[in-house]
């Protein structure tokens, strides 16, 4: 199952589960609209691969056993691994790249 992440890798700010500028790469690292578009060019600076905009989990079970009342989100804050200079020289090195040829 999907974790929803509480927030940006990068920049701190909050990603609650409804959060509509929260985006992901396939291995769930969560970033914000903002540093995607403006800072990452659509590369993540932990794999590499692109980003798409993260999910909606209910918050009403319309079915049975289906909603962030039954799968809450995470709550565990995550921060990079890697300094800025190194995002920049990744990101520079893999922006031209359609994330399907990375």
């Amino acid at each position: 199952m999907l974790e929803l992440r509480p927030n940006c890798e990068m920049c701190d700010c909050d990603l609650p589960p409804e959060a509509t500028n929260a985006r992901i790469c396939s291995y769930e690292c969560t970033f914000c609209a903002s540093c995607v578009d403006t800072v990452l060019h659509n590369v993540c600076p932990n794999c590499a691969g692109g980003f798409v905009p993260r999910p909606i989990r209910p918050a009403s079970a319309r079915r049975p056993g289906t909603s962030r009342l039954h799968q809450s989100p995470g709550d565990k804050r995550r921060r990079l691994k890697h300094d800025i200079d190194n995002i920049k020289a990744l990101v520079t090195a893999t922006k031209d790249i359609p994330p399907e040829q990375r």
